[in-house]
């Protein structure tokens, strides 16, 4: 049951699909565009914040990286790159993200390394304490039950293990304000039509931003399924944060 008001935040609000499902269509639709449109919306930011939450699992070195929401691999990629696990595995709800992130694994000659398997986040298909590392880059906001999601990474990871989320939050800067809200209100959802040919992801993208209990709130859903030592960092005048948390 619905917790929290992201939880209730859809794709197609005239759909009776529940929003796993509708996440999963949704992002096979725009699969083909979605690197391309994430570089172009973010005017290549995105990059720079991915290898900030990748830097954060610091120097200890990872044999086994769980990827949650991996869509098309960027972070499991990045992360091979920058942190060198011993192994990744990337679990998303799009068959049809992966597809493309399989083809780019397979071009970096990585397929031993790297594995992408379907999973919805609130029933992970592993089992428990197997990694010892996991990562999250704007797919919280997706999770059809936000608490029962992190009980579920808790659950997979081994004790002293970190757990770092990438998400979209609300910028800090007052006159910042104005401009973030005209770009993801009425800019995004258009170039996000005109590329993808579909325009309610990208609306979506806002509506759900806005909806997530972002900063001190979801630290407390953080601590409260158990991970310690949780923090915010704030990035880009605060559009995005790195949480970070310890089973």
């Amino acid at each position: 049951m619905s917790q929290f008001a992201h939880d209730k935040i859809v794709p197609y609000s005239g759909s009776e699909v529940g929003k796993k499902d509708q996440v999963a269509s949704m992002f096979d639709s725009i699969a083909k565009r979605y690197d391309f449109l994430n570089r172009f919306l973010s005017l290549g930011i995105d990059q720079g914040w991915r290898k900030k939450a990748i830097a954060a699992f610091g120097n200890k070195k990872l044999h086994h990286l769980l990827d949650i929401a991996t869509g098309t691999a960027d972070m499991a990629l990045m992360a091979n790159k920058s942190i060198h696990p011993e192994k990744i595995t990337g679990m998303d709800i799009s068959e049809g993200m992966m597809q493309y992130g399989r083809i780019k694994i397979e071009q970096q000659g990585l397929t031993n390394k790297i594995e992408l398997v379907l999973g919805d986040s609130t029933d992970i298909p592993f089992e428990d304490a197997l990694f010892d590392g996991a990562m999250v880059a704007f797919g919280v906001r997706n999770f059809a039950d936000l608490e029962k999601g992190l009980q579920e990474i808790y659950r997979v990871l081994k004790p002293d293990s970190k757990l770092v989320i990438l998400e979209f939050s609300q910028p800090t800067n007052k006159l910042f304000k104005p401009i973030y809200s005209l770009y993801m209100n009425w800019i995004t959802p258009t170039i996000g039509k005109i590329f993808s040919g579909n325009k309610e992801a990208y609306a979506y993208l806002n509506k759900s931003v806005i909806a997530f209990p972002e900063g001190s709130a979801f630290l407390t859903i953080f601590e409260k399924v158990g991970f310690k030592q949780v923090s915010q960092q704030k990035l880009s005048s605060g559009i995005c944060s790195i949480y970070c948390g310890k089973k």
